[in-house]
């Protein structure tokens, strides 16, 4: 795991924070650093190497400021050890017979074929309540993985505080290897020995997504490693002689950014038929999604009786009840409950991504209460996120954030903050966007600048 664990320096600690153990540290500097900690000309010079898309750096700044924040997010030990708890928990439902019988019951049917790639970048998203890091939601193909690399890459200080926390250029570069060595694992688990020979990156008119110029980054990663590499529209995607094709290349593995998760829209009907006929390789699939990413999926792990049932044991049920906020399936027969208490749930889309169609309660009209209630939601008791402080503008703000985990096989490869203001994540509050996550480490600790742990296979 890539989380960034530091040992701080005492003496310059506390001159500004009185803090020198690393839980109460990372508080303080989420509370008082108020550094800028992105290097600009760094960051240029990596979204602009290669000497492609040499404007990826100013189409960012012109089209997406908010994509990065300026600052750095900072953790405790303890906080990194209960998530990866969580996520081992979840895991090891999720590898029963029983759970997945019951979730692929209400499945779309393409999610019980199993071509047996895991799914690439699963993302773990967490809240750090009051009552230790929550799991509010489960995502497949979660993006901002490479991004944030670059962004790790492109850290500097501003204040004798930050320098021991930065990690050194040769451990955010090993991230890159541990993300392609991650693709061609996926190739072998359905193609054995074969050479993988080509990757398109997948998404609907891809250079209008938010997320493009990460498209941009993986096609650069991919090309380096060997590998012919294209950004595709599906619409441009063609079956032709048992083989998926992308004008005239042949494309062995498909980089699935769709938000079409059981590939049901017409416009992915070509990729479809290659998913299902072996065509190509795809990930993250619809099987993945199924499996994890459906927000009902939160009802079954958060119901101590169901989990009893299935005979998951009782330190991974404690792990799970006090890990996820309580959620519940919204049905006409609970409607005029759930409205009664609104203002304690969140309410999410069951296909839901990207906090799409997501509400908090206590903003709710009578109109969209009456769509939820006609909709496939799920309501989940709120958990207030933590904060960061920065200040901009001259004037010093709060902004809520997350904790994404990127996660492989259940193993978690690197952490990552959003910061921002609203509902949910949004990528417009100014100073916000993503962030770097690192972790000081006590005065005992004698691991110093390194990283948190390996990536496994």
């Amino acid at each position: 795991m890539n989380t960034f664990i530091t040992k701080p320096s005492a003496a310059s600690a506390a001159a500004i924070l009185s803090a020198t153990e690393g839980d109460e540290l990372a508080t303080a500097l989420n509370r008082d650093c108020l550094c800028v900690t992105v290097n600009h000309d760094t960051l240029r010079r990596e979204l602009d190497a290669d000497g492609t898309d040499a404007d990826l750096y100013r189409e960012i700044l012109a089209t997406r400021p908010n994509l990065f924040s300026a600052t750095a997010v900072f953790v405790t030990r303890a906080q990194v050890e209960r998530m990866r708890e969580i996520i081992r928990a979840v895991e090891a439902v999720v590898a029963l017979p029983a759970y997945r019988e019951a979730v692929l019951a209400e499945a779309p049917e393409i999610a019980r074929f199993d071509p047996g790639p895991r799914g690439v970048f699963m993302g773990y998203d967490f809240h750090l309540g009051t009552a230790g890091p929550q799991l509010i939601e489960i995502n497949t193909n979660a993006g901002g993985a490479l991004l944030n690399t670059v962004l790790a890459r492109a850290q500097t200080t501003c204040c004798e505080t930050m320098k021991p926390l930065l990690p050194g250029p040769a451990r955010v570069g090993a991230l890159e290897d541990i993300f392609h060595q991650m693709f061609l694992r996926e190739w072998r688990r359905q193609r054995g020995a074969q050479a993988l020979t080509s990757i398109a990156i997948v998404d609907d008119a891809p250079r209008e997504q938010y997320l493009y110029p990460e498209f941009v980054l993986f096609e650069r990663l991919f090309r380096r490693h060997g590998r012919k590499a294209v950004i595709a529209d599906p619409a441009e995607l063609r079956i032709r002689d048992g083989k998926l094709w992308h004008e005239h290349q042949p494309i062995d593995l498909a980089y699935n950014r769709l938000t079409d998760f059981a590939l049901a829209e017409p416009q992915h009907a070509v990729l479809r038929q290659a998913y299902l006929e072996g065509s190509v390789v795809l990930t993250p699939h619809p099987r993945a999604h199924a499996l994890y990413a459906d927000k009902r999926n939160l009802v079954a792990l958060t119901d101590g009786a169901r989990l009893r049932a299935w005979q998951v044991s009782e330190p991974v049920i404690h792990t799970l009840l006090t890990g996820i906020p309580r959620t519940v399936p919204v049905t006409r027969a609970n409607a005029e409950l759930l409205w009664a208490r609104r203002r304690k749930l969140f309410f999410k889309p069951a296909a839901g991504y990207g906090g799409r169609a997501a509400y908090r309660g206590a903003k709710l009209t009578r109109r969209v209460w009456d769509e939820i209630v006609s909709g496939r939601y799920v309501a989940q008791e709120q958990i207030a996120p933590s904060e960061r402080r920065l200040r901009q503008n001259g004037a010093e703000t709060a902004l809520k954030l997350d904790i994404r985990n990127y996660v492989y096989g259940g193993e978690v490869q690197l952490l990552a903050a959003r910061l921002y203001q609203g509902q949910t994540t949004n990528f417009r509050t100014p100073g916000g966007g993503f962030a770097p996550v690192f972790c000081p480490a006590p005065e005992d600790d004698v691991s110093g600048n390194e990283i948190a742990g390996k990536e496994q296979a």
